[in-house]
């Protein structure tokens, strides 16, 4: 029980500010800039969402919120999974370690697979669930 208490204290905090940013964002951004973005199931609505997600920095759970509220500013299916795959798999300072660890030949091959790999399974999944 006190391991699970202390995850708890430890992870609901994060949630609060996924939740929080979320809700800025869903004021602030303009539906049609996202729709435009990664609205629909195109290649490049779910290359575009598997792109951003590696470049940004998604805490533990708060990418969650924070792709709910894109949805609802209409981000497609598939470009949210593609943003699901891509977010906890990468970001900036996770490349910078596989960089100094794999060296920048098999960094820059794990990268474009995981962004790869995350485009594909978003774009079936968009394709499944039109």
């Amino acid at each position: 029980m006190g391991e699970t208490w202390f995850l708890t204290r430890q992870i609901f905090p994060l949630l609060l500010m996924g939740v929080f940013f979320a809700g800025i964002g869903v004021e602030v951004l303009p539906k049609e800039f996202v729709a435009s973005l990664v609205g629909g199931n195109s290649l490049s609505s779910n290359l575009i969402a598997s792109v951003s997600a590696a470049l940004m920095y998604f805490s533990t759970l708060t990418e969650v919120p924070i792709i709910k509220a894109l949805t609802l500013l209409g981000m497609g299916e598939g470009p949210a999974l593609s943003m699901l795959l891509a977010g906890p798999a990468l970001s900036l300072p996770n490349m910078i370690v596989i960089n100094r660890i794999m060296k920048p030949k098999r960094a820059a091959l794990y990268i474009s697979l995981v962004v790869l790999i995350a485009t594909i399974s978003g774009l079936v999944y968009g394709s499944l669930m039109a």
